[in-house]
């Protein structure tokens, strides 16, 4: 087995991790580690989500042995797709990561708020009334 290195340039991981750490990536493989699951019912239960960028999703997903494709000969077709054992590896992770930012989303938004407040470095944040650059926000919010 090779040694790899995350930190070296051209170490082939860092190319995975670009796959992994994409936000789009990590909701998708989540909503698929639940059971196997249709195009159309994805693109419903990830909102905002475009059907361009799941197909792409998808396609990144399925080439990188993560998770799997069934078509059935149906009128229209019928595409459904499954985790990979392989992909089930990695859903655990995410699924840890997604629990922890749901769990800690106000933490972050309140230092946000106080890193902007305190900030005095050139180009800081917008006046109170204008949208803050950056800034997360509830979805109620918004």
């Amino acid at each position: 087995m090779r040694n790899y290195d995350v930190y070296a340039e051209n170490c082939p991981t860092r190319l995975l991790l670009d796959h992994i750490a994409d936000k789009w990536t990590a909701l998708v493989l989540w909503k698929i580690s639940d059971g196997p699951v249709r195009f159309n019912q994805l693109r419903r239960d990830v909102e905002g989500i475009s059907t361009k960028v799941l197909s792409q999703t998808l396609k990144r997903l399925g080439r990188d042995g993560l998770i799997a494709r069934k078509v059935f000969a149906t009128v229209p077709v019928t595409v459904e797709y499954s985790i990979t054992p392989l992909g089930n590896t990695l859903a655990e992770k995410l699924s840890a990561i997604t629990e922890w930012a749901e769990a800690n989303i106000e933490a972050v938004i309140a230092a946000q708020e106080r890193f902007d407040r305190e900030c005095v470095c050139a180009g800081g944040p917008e006046a109170p009334s204008g949208p803050k650059r950056g800034l997360i926000q509830p979805a109620g919010m918004r």
